[in-house]
């Protein structure tokens, strides 16, 4: 009984002497963790802080649209930030929102280069699909409109793409007067086969398309202009009918009972149209 009394006691000595050693590793190991984790933070912060990660000029920013890639000075001239910085205090964010409320520039995206320090800014611009012509206060202004109806002024697009060729549609009259309706009216008339060179949207009560086939009035714009311009598509051989010098206009503002009004005080004519067209 009593060598089981003495092994027992020889046996918890052991398993005593085996945890402290346990517990004076695992201290060992989270000292060493500790003074690993700071020296890393330390050497990172050391090296975040050095004069090499600095925004000196505007040759550090890299600036491309679609596959283009875009001048020191034309980046500049889109950027607003000041020189040196930190590269680590710009703010990429910030930048694409930036160069968002550029009204040449539809999505924007920044990053922050390594090496060699830097930003990689990558923009995607509003391409035009008109001109348009405002008059106002004795003064002629020259503008572009996308296809969603955002109005860029042309210096602006032409200081990005000197060597690009304006679209050949042109609008005449304020933005106000044609921005409820412009997306659904360009995309009708960019899948007409008629060839449509100038909107008219000076009288808010009759809107005048100027056609290969002679000027076009629509009336008011409203709900009805899809319809409008499907009707016009099937007047498209009107021209081989008609000496085109004779017609003053082409009434569509009731698309069921389109009309010609020819020059010279001519008779209106009621055009005969396709039903299979």
């Amino acid at each position: 009984m009593a060598g089981i009394i003495s092994v027992s006691r020889t046996n918890l000595a052991q398993r005593r002497q085996k945890l402290r050693r346990q517990r004076r590793m695992k201290i060992i190991q989270a000292i060493w963790r500790t003074f690993a984790i700071t020296g890393l933070t330390g050497g990172l912060f050391w090296l975040v802080v050095q004069p090499v990660w600095m925004l000196k000029a505007p040759k550090q920013i890299l600036m491309k649209s679609g596959d283009k890639l875009l001048s020191d000075e034309t980046a500049q001239s889109l950027l607003v930030l000041s020189y040196p910085q930190s590269l680590w205090r710009i703010e990429p964010s910030a930048i694409a929102n930036s160069l968002k409320k550029q009204p040449t520039i539809a999505e924007a995206i920044v990053k922050r280069r390594l090496f060699p320090p830097g930003l990689i800014i990558e923009i995607q611009e509003r391409v035009p699909v008109a001109v348009t012509q405002t008059s106002g206060n004795k003064k002629l202004t020259i503008g572009l409109l996308d296809a969603s109806g955002v109005w860029m002024p042309l210096e602006k697009y032409t200081s990005l793409n000197p060597t690009s060729k304006l679209p050949n549609l042109k609008v005449i009259g304020s933005p106000k007067q044609y921005c409820l309706y412009w997306t659904q009216l360009h995309q009708a008339i960019s899948q007409s086969p008629v060839n449509v060179m100038e909107i008219d949207c000076r009288n808010p009560t009759n809107l005048i398309l100027k056609t290969e086939l002679g000027n076009v009035h629509l009336g008011a714009p409203g709900p009805q202009l899809s319809e409008q311009i499907k009707v016009l598509a099937q007047m498209r051989h009107l021209g081989a009918k008609l000496n085109s010098s004779q017609i003053e206009y082409i009434d569509l503002k009731n698309p069921d009972f389109p009309l010609v009004q020819m020059n010279q005080k001519a008779p209106k004519l009621t055009p005969k149209i396709p039903k299979n067209i």
